[in-house]
């Protein structure tokens, strides 16, 4: 006689990949549960690219107001930042409802608490005295800021998640990470006219991205008003009657009202219970798992950052998704991670999809074609701006498929999402010429771009 459960599904996490695989499980029929320590609607939406993208566009009126001047308008601003949280939070409280909502229309049972694994089948809520059991459970608890614990004087920073709630806005800020977290914040406080620091330890921000595209936005930030400080990393944090002091390994000193760690996030595995169900970890402490996201338990799977493959939202609801087909639909599914697009939300913004020229050059078997612009946008023709953007198509040159995009500029996080269609699908070079161009736009450079970059030339355009 086969074991009953109290139910089908258990989801530990209730952010985009929890709830997509709980609401999907649930409409076919099946019994399912999803836990929740925090609030419905994950990091994505309750501190993360929701949230963050809001501060993002407060932030570049600013500037907006600036280039407004040289179209012949006369702007006076001021900026509330009370008011911006307030709106912002009432906001966030609506998107979070709406995730609750669904969860319940589509009959899945909502707990709110932290769950934790008793063994393969069985997760208990801690601090209500309950335990459930299930046929089979998902992880979906999702990352953490990571901070170096072992520094002096950590105590006095903070990360990502309470600069979504500082109670003022300070005038000076130091935040240090050169990954996409650190970039954005810095974007949007010094947009706010916060005097904003950067620093990073390595030799250029937005590792992993395209080497043009880390040098070309690492030049456009700082006339943004950012000052970018690389090779560098801090020794101590120094509570001062004025501020916070942060010692710098190059020997300097820099005094701000606030310290911000965007070091990077690590996955949300902590007394979890992985152990005592038979969960491993890899080597950098995210949960394993198979290409069809199953763990190292045969009852328990795992998706979203947790897993450590490909730190996205999208990603992460494409994942449940693969699940759900896997397991419930008999209908096995792999997430293809290849050519999945990408954008920073720094200001000026990225957009990214596919190889970058250093990959493309170690996994295409022959040539690699690149074709590079940078150029004034049209619309800072009457501010004196010498702002530009950056355009970049990666090609393979035996098969001539454009198998990667770059772009530095306004709107790139639009364009990239329509390109990435096209790298997607393999359409090569002529292909991408053979479409006529929408004028005047930035994104007709994609398709006119004709001169490809010669070895060792890196100002084309």
């Amino acid at each position: 006689m086969a074991k009953t459960y109290d139910y089908d599904l258990f989801v530990i996490g209730a952010g985009s990949g929890g709830v997509r695989a709980a609401r999907l499980t649930a409409l076919g029929g099946k019994r399912v549960a999803i836990a929740e320590e925090h609030r419905v609607g994950g990091t994505c939406v309750i501190q993360g690219c929701v949230p963050k993208k809001f501060m993002v566009m407060a932030s570049d009126f600013a500037h907006q107001f600036h280039t407004a001047e040289g179209y012949g308008w006369t702007v006076e601003a001021s900026f509330d930042w009370p008011e911006f949280l307030q709106a912002k939070d009432v906001e966030i409280a609506r998107l979070s409802g709406i995730y609750a909502a669904n969860l319940g229309k589509a009959g899945v049972d909502l707990i709110h608490g932290r769950a934790v694994l008793k063994d393969a089948h069985t997760v208990e809520i801690l601090g209500k005295d309950q335990t459930v059991t299930a046929e089979r459970i998902l992880i979906a608890t999702g990352g953490r800021p990571w901070v170096p614990e072992g520094l002096p004087g950590i105590e006095h920073a903070i990360t990502s998640e309470e600069a979504f709630h500082l109670p003022q806005l300070p005038k000076r800020i130091l935040i240090a990470g050169g990954g996409y977290i650190a970039v954005e914040f810095a974007g949007i406080f010094a947009g706010l006219g916060v005097e904003t620091t950067l620093i990073y330890r390595g030799p250029n921000i937005l590792r992993g991205f395209d080497d043009d595209v880390r040098a070309h936005l690492a030049g456009e930030i700082e006339k943004r008003g950012i000052k970018v400080i690389l090779g560098c990393q801090h020794e101590a944090i120094e509570k001062t009657e004025t501020g916070l002091l942060s010692v710098l390994g190059n020997g300097m000193k820099i005094e701000t009202d606030v310290v911000m760690f965007a070091t990077g996030r690590v996955p949300h595995v902590k007394a979890l219970g992985l152990e005592t169900a038979g969960v491993e970890l890899n080597d950098d402490g995210a949960i394993k798992v198979d290409a069809l996201s199953k763990t190292t338990a045969d009852s328990i799977w795992a998706i979203g950052d947790v897993t450590d493959r490909m730190n996205l939202t999208p990603v992460a609801i494409r994942e449940a998704v693969a699940f759900h087909e896997t397991v419930y639909r008999d209908n096995p599914q792999a997430f293809d991670y290849a050519a999945v697009a990408s954008a920073v939300f720094s200001q000026p913004p990225v957009g990214t999809v596919g190889l970058t020229e250093s990959e493309a050059r170690h996994s295409c078997p022959g040539e690699v074609d690149v074709y590079l612009t940078r150029f004034r946008p049209m619309k800072y023709a009457f501010t004196g701006s010498d702002e530009r953007v950056l355009m970049k198509l990666v090609v393979d040159g035996q098969s001539q498929k454009v198998v990667g995009v770059h772009i530095v500029g306004p709107e790139a996080p639009e364009m990239i999402q329509l390109a990435a269609i096209a790298v997607k699908a393999g359409l090569t070079k002529a292909q991408w010429d053979a479409t006529c161009a929408v004028h005047p736009t930035m994104a007709e450079e994609l398709v006119t771009l004709k001169e490809k970059q010669q070895p060792g030339n890196m100002s084309a355009g």
